[in-house]
């Protein structure tokens, strides 16, 4: 989603507006800053122009997650809904998150506008990260108690509708280094491989974020380029069979379940 550096010069600020807009991305935009847990891009205020529909991805593609849930060991992953804005909209008031996601502060109305608008979106994947632990210490308790963060793939890609530019955001300071960032990752991928039909993920991480490169080297990715006009890095993995035996792998305890169902909710807390 970032323009690489030649196609920055000789441009002036009207037509980089321009330019963010045709790509779908605002005059506003989250990225990765410093923070060991927030990897990758996001678009976050201003106007979006939408994208011309990608050939083979429907808008129903997308809206497939709506109704999932995904449980695994250190992390649930549920769709993004209005019950979780308060909480986000906390979230984002943060100075740090915002230097880091180099976001402008939304109000909550706002807020529950954007929330709407990237679930209608075609060529977004998100998830709200609930930590594990702590809901199925407490499974009667509001799902914006137990969130943690949030994990996206973006799929703007006109040219290659098997790419997906993931990012991940641990925002709870005192979920970190549990690495809840990490199993939420691999929960995204194998999702997006099983589910989206991706064979190819791209991270897009600040250059001094070293702790985040050095996990997304972990999980196999390779450092592609690097663009020094927003000072970051792209890293990008490829779905060969052998790392898609290993990723399935890796994922093999995560269970899928309906989300509007919550028949599964005590019954799922009870048994770990």
């Amino acid at each position: 989603m970032f323009m690489e550096a030649r196609g920055w010069a000789g441009k002036g600020e009207g037509k980089v507006v321009d330019w963010l807009r045709r790509r779908g991305a605002g005059p506003r935009r989250r990225r990765s800053g410093g923070s060991a847990f927030c990897a990758g891009a996001r678009v976050r205020g201003g106007s979006r122009i939408p994208e011309p529909a990608r050939p083979g991805l429907s808008g129903a593609a997308m809206k497939v997650n709506q109704n999932t849930v995904l449980l695994g060991q250190k992390v649930i992953l549920v769709p993004y809904t209005a019950e979780h804005v308060p909480r986000y909209h906390e979230w984002m008031k943060s100075e740090e998150l915002q230097r880091l996601t180099a976001s402008e502060p939304l109000t909550l109305e706002q807020e529950y506008a954007m929330q709407h608008s990237w679930r209608e979106d075609t060529d977004k994947c998100t998830f709200i990260v609930l930590d594990a632990e702590k809901w199925r210490a407490q499974p009667d308790s509001a799902e914006e108690n137990c969130m943690v963060g949030d994990v996206n793939l973006f799929l703007t890609d006109l040219q290659d509708p098997t790419l997906g530019e993931i990012e991940v955001m641990i925002a709870e300071l005192s979920c970190r280094h549990r690495g809840l960032g990490t199993e939420a990752v691999l929960m995204m991928m194998a999702y997006g491989m099983t589910t989206l039909g991706l064979n190819k993920f791209e991270a897009k991480i600040g250059q001094g974020n070293e702790p985040s490169i050095c996990m997304f080297k972990k999980l196999h990715f390779e450092q592609v380029a690097t663009n020094n006009i927003f000072q970051e890095v792209t890293l990008r993995l490829l779905v060969t069979e052998p790392e898609r035996e290993w990723l399935l792998k890796q994922t093999s305890h995560v269970e899928e379940k309906q989300y509007r169902d919550r028949s599964w909710w005590n019954h799922e807390a009870n048994s770990f």
